[in-house]
């Protein structure tokens, strides 16, 4: 069937196309398979998911002559749309991040699944929150523009982190400790993060933050969502005020890779289903160290280095990709 008198609905295309398991995507139409492509994968993602998604993509797999089939859609993810692969192609996946798409899509050389224990460890502030706490604490000590622009340099990568760290601490020196409690009161979470947070832990999935800025956020976090673990930096403080110090070794991106390993030792799972998210470059370690990097809303640098990226979505749409393997892989041995 040509791609363009597929339904509007993809929920509707395997009735369209005649019931079989799957089918095979050549540049202009879908042709019935039952044999399943598993070497990689391509995640479709967008708020209404078209046939106008594999039209736009057709071409491109085409040109890098990976070979794809697709997949029965999941009920559970009406917004993603998944291909398996006769291969992983890092010429395609750059090609695809160059696109400037408007959804998401990822091609992956692995793909988690939560019927089967994993590991989702976080970056917190721009992440799991909306904002960046150190420049909110910076903004009522009346120190905010100069510690803002460190920040930026900070996560495009262009400061080296445990020292941009101090330096933006150190402004902070004579602040009121109630300044922490007013960020704390106002922090916004990440659209999609309780939904995130509750699948994953009904599937059995651990979570966690390993996060460079701080505890006092970080565990007003783990209180309200039950997170299993929380790493991130302690504020100096005396006689109620901040002192401009940081206690205790930095968590900075080593650090955070070394969690993400550790955790995954610790709770027994398998390096593939061991998932990091962030936005920074202080992320990109962490990234690399688990089966699965996911960058959301991140700076170019860290988008350039992720094995997926987020940009039209929310931490929703890190949810729809940990569901994507799903009911439509249930069919097939992994």
């Amino acid at each position: 069937m040509r791609i363009s008198t597929l339904p509007a609905s993809p929920q509707a295309w395997p009735e369209a196309l005649g019931g079989a398991p799957l089918w095979r995507l050549s540049q202009d139409a879908l042709h019935p398979s039952a044999d399943p492509l598993q070497a990689a994968w391509l995640v479709i993602t967008g708020e209404a998911v078209t046939a106008e998604h594999l039209a736009a993509l057709a071409p491109v797999l085409a040109r890098h002559r990976v070979e794809t089939c697709l997949y029965p859609p999941a009920p559970a993810c009406r917004q993603t749309l998944l291909l398996g692969c006769d291969r992983f192609s890092p010429e395609l996946a750059h090609s695809l991040r160059e696109l400037a798409l408007p959804f998401e899509v990822a091609h992956l050389a692995t793909l988690p699944t939560l019927a089967e224990p994993g590991l989702l460890v976080m970056d917190m502030d721009s992440t799991a929150i909306r904002i960046e706490c150190i420049d909110e604490i910076a903004r009522l000590a009346g120190v905010g523009v100069q510690v803002a622009a460190v920040t930026a340099a900070a996560m495009q990568g262009k400061l080296e982190f445990a020292d941009s760290l101090r330096n933006r601490v150190a402004l902070l020196a004579g602040a009121p400790v109630g300044i922490l409690d007013e960020v704390a009161a106002h922090m916004p979470w990440m659209p999609g993060l309780a939904e995130l947070v509750e699948t994953l832990k009904q599937a059995g999935w651990r979570l966690a933050i390993a996060s460079g800025g701080f505890t006092r956020f970080a565990g007003e976090l783990q209180q309200a969502l039950g997170l299993d673990a929380i790493f991130a930096n302690e504020l100096a403080v005396e006689d109620g005020k901040l002192t401009g110090l940081v206690s205790g070794p930095i968590v900075d991106a080593t650090v955070k890779a070394e969690v993400l390993t550790r955790l995954g030792e610790q709770y027994g799972v398998v390096r593939s289903q061991r998932v990091a998210v962030g936005d920074g470059a202080n992320d990109l370690k962490m990234m690399a160290a688990a089966g699965l990097g996911i960058a959301i809303h991140a700076k170019p640098v860290v988008r350039a280095q992720a094995a997926a990226s987020i940009e039209h979505h929310d931490l929703d749409g890190v949810l729809s990709l940990l569901q994507a393997s799903g009911a439509a892989l249930l069919r097939w041995d992994r």
